[in-house]
């Protein structure tokens, strides 16, 4: 397959660098390795699970940024053997994954040859909706509607 060349839209586009990035990386990415699970295991919680068999905890680095989850793992070359059958892939990949905003990775942990990522939603309080309580004016205060205000005898 000949591979697509978006550069002429991008030409005369300012600011979309990142919509760039993410494009060339889709068309170009082994969308297959390594395999994947994404759980929703919370209201604003997530879990994302690789299967990276054979990789150790050194192999891999993860990082984030600009709402991009970036996992990449790389083997270092083993030295004693040599190998008649390769069934485990071990080739180096990179996996980006685009987060949405107020994610937060929370946590890593390698289990049984799989990679837990585990992620929440964490919004600001200031950009929380809040709810504004409407004051009501007390019997002792007159009325701003302009009827005059009725006093008991």
């Amino acid at each position: 397959m000949d591979a697509l060349n978006l550069s002429p839209l991008f030409r005369t586009a300012i600011g979309f660098d990142r919509l760039a990035r993410m494009l060339d990386t889709a068309a170009s990415a082994d969308v297959s390795y390594p395999p994947y699970n994404i759980e929703r295991t919370g209201e604003d919680s997530w879990r994302l699970t690789m299967a990276v068999a054979g990789f150790g905890q050194d192999d891999i680095e993860i990082t984030v940024k600009d709402n991009a989850l970036h996992v990449a793992g790389r083997l270092a070359a083993a030295a004693n053997g040599e190998v008649l059958y390769r069934g485990i892939a071990g080739r180096p990949f990179e996996r980006r994954f685009v987060l949405a905003d107020h994610m937060v990775v929370e946590g890593a942990e390698m289990q049984n040859g799989l990679l837990h990522v585990t992620l929440k939603r964490v919004v600001p309080e200031a950009l929380k909706p809040r709810r504004i309580a409407i004051a009501s004016p007390t019997p002792s205060q007159p009325a701003n509607d302009g009827t005059p205000a009725i006093q008991a005898a």
